[in-house]
């Protein structure tokens, strides 16, 4: 087996390949026929007419029904009915690529506004997005595949690579999925295969095997009983404990889970038990519901367990009993991609770690220091393992190590700190940003009126924690001190109308506490002293103005007025580079 610097190798040049054959199609007739809502629409309807997608394809945007989250597998179910709804019978002859959105985006709030799949990367002209990455990665797939359903996720990536004669092919019955050797920690916050060890061997660039049965999360001890731990580059069983390391000849892996295919019979199976089931109540993963219930080896016990539930509703083991009868005795194939490599790109580590660090993703992705902006060679200081995407950075302007900058301008008296992102934002002031700071600035629309809004975190502040009793609050941390120290600075009153939402659900997600201004500027400026007067224990009164939280600010998103500053970024730096072009 090569090492792993020549795997990784390997796959930058397979996907560099990927690659020139996506740009060649952007804005092309091609694309297979890969087939919310308002601001993935324009966002869509933008991207095809600046020719960055394949044209040829059809691009829906789906939004779940009112009610209760029903979760990615319920929202799979509710495509299908959609597409029926749609095509009527004509849709079971399409090839239809299914991305879930994600939520929203708590871990990393810079994609909460505009979504996940639209998540900018620091390199093309334009920058390219995870849409436009993802359909790149996965251009080969449309012409071996037989017309069913491929389910993936808007913010992960699979970047492999396989021998000039290897396909990947999806045209067998029932499900179909990808597997990746990955560390045993790795295997704890994915699905893990159960395969047959017989059947494949480890080596070479893919191979094709069955799935004896499917784990949903389990703890590394579960791995070890059901039989899925095996050493890299030898398919045979372990039970002895061994080396954990991402290394990789002999050390100890679990072949891990990223997308799935199903055929259209399964896929009209599970849309007729959609429609019977009326009203879904409960949240459905269509990784652990759908899959666990597949091979030979697969039981009921996982209908029970609700461990990995975020809210346990009264109808889900019903649901999940209903599904593990329905799809008891589907084949599960597993096409084993053995030098292949499984990112994530879901929280604000992740992303400062993959964008500005020595990963691999980087060094297979050829990510960029400077991605499609202007950056003056005046500019005080650019580290080189910072990452500045669509952004202008204005002469006198400093961006320390590991931060990120996207879709912002930057003056020229900023000195931003290091590991930071800023998103979406204008700072024309004298001012340092610290380190660790997450500033993501977003347009609303309030009586019909534009104003800006600006949030301002650290990037290790948790979003997504709450507490149900105002007498708790003291427990949810900004910027490493207690959120009521923060209010008492700020001159916020403690009261119930402090949170919006749910009662219950007390957090950062849900505190009113960013000031509406009327200019962008101004609002990164209130935040900013915000913060400032957290991290000098100095009073700053939000007296006087109307407040609000993250989660409101997103439901009054004027995605027009956002994208609009974006393209005007964009067509700055396309005259500036024509200019430079014509000065030569």
């Amino acid at each position: 087996m090569p090492a792993a610097g020549e795997r990784s190798a390997a796959r930058r040049e397979a996907t560099g390949l990927r690659l020139a054959r996506f740009a060649a199609l952007r804005g092309g007739a091609g694309g297979g026929r890969w087939g919310p809502a308002r601001a993935y629409r324009r966002q869509l309807a933008e991207k095809l007419r600046g020719r960055e997608l394949p044209l040829g394809a059809r691009y829906h945007v789906f939004v779940d029904p009112p009610g209760p989250k029903i979760g990615n597998g319920g929202s799979t179910l509710h495509v299908l009915r959609c597409l029926e709804d749609l095509y009527g019978d004509k849709w079971t002859s399409f090839i239809v690529l299914l991305i879930h959105s994600g939520g929203y985006s708590q871990r990393l709030p810079n994609a909460s506004a505009l979504g996940k799949i639209f998540t900018a990367l620091p390199f093309g002209n334009p920058v390219y997005q995870m849409l436009d990455l993802k359909l790149a990665m996965y251009i080969d797939f449309p012409s071996h595949m037989k017309p069913g359903i491929l389910v993936t996720c808007s913010d992960d990536l699979e970047l492999y690579s396989t021998g000039l004669t290897e396909t990947i092919t999806f045209d067998k019955p029932g499900f179909t999925a990808l597997a990746h050797p990955s560390d045993l920690t790795v295997g704890t916050t994915h699905g893990v295969f159960v395969l047959d060890p017989s059947s494949f061997s480890g080596k070479g660039g893919l191979e094709y095997t069955s799935c004896r049965r499917f784990l949903h999360k389990p703890d590394v001890e579960t791995m070890r009983q059901c039989g899925a731990v095996c050493v890299r580059g030898n398919s045979s069983q372990l039970s002895s404990s061994g080396d954990h390391s991402d290394s990789e000849m002999d050390s100890e892996c679990v072949y891990t889970d990223s997308i799935f295919y199903m055929d259209h019979s399964v896929a009209k199976q599970l849309l007729t038990f959609y429609k019977q089931m009326g009203t879904l109540s409960c949240e459905i993963d269509a990784y652990g519901d759908f899959l666990q219930a597949l091979g030979a080896g697969a039981t009921q016990d996982y209908t029970k367990n609700t461990s990995n539930v975020t809210k346990e509703e009264s109808q889900l083991v019903e649901v999940r009993q209903k599904l593990y009868c329905l799809l008891k005795g589907t084949a599960l194939n597993v096409i084993v991609l053995n030098n292949s490599k499984f990112y994530h790109i879901g929280t604000t580590q992740e992303y400062l770690f993959h964008f500005t660090s020595d990963s691999k993703l980087k060094f297979e992705l050829d990510f960029l220091p400077v991605a499609f902006s202007s950056f003056s060679e005046k500019a005080e200081s650019l580290d080189q393992s910072s990452s500045v995407i669509q952004s202008i950075l204005e002469p006198g302007c400093s961006v320390g190590p590991g931060s990120v900058i996207e879709y912002s301008r930057i003056g020229p008296e900023v000195s931003v700190g290091k590991n930071s992102i800023i998103s979406g934002s204008h700072i024309n002031l004298k001012v340092d940003v610290p380190s660790n700071c997450f500033l993501s600035s977003l347009s609303i629309k309030l009586n019909d009126q534009v104003k800006y809004i600006s949030m301002v975190f650290s990037v290790e502040d948790d979003l997504k924690r709450s507490v149900k009793l105002l007498s708790e609050i003291h427990l949810l941390q900004f910027f490493g001190v207690s959120l009521l120290e923060c209010l008492e600075l700020w001159g916020v009153k403690v009261s119930d109308q402090l949170f919006s939402g749910e009662s219950t659900r007390l957090g950062l997600w849900t505190a009113r506490i960013f000031p509406v201004c009327s200019t962008l500027s101004e609002s990164v400026r209130m935040s900013l002293k915000m913060l400032n007067s957290v991290q000098h224990m100095s009073a700053f009164k939000l007296n006087g103005f109307k407040l609000l939280s993250v989660e409101e600010m997103l439901t009054c998103k004027d995605v027009e007025d956002m994208l609009k500053f974006r393209k005007e970024i964009y067509d700055e730096i396309r005259l500036q580079r024509r200019k430079e072009k014509s000065d030569l």
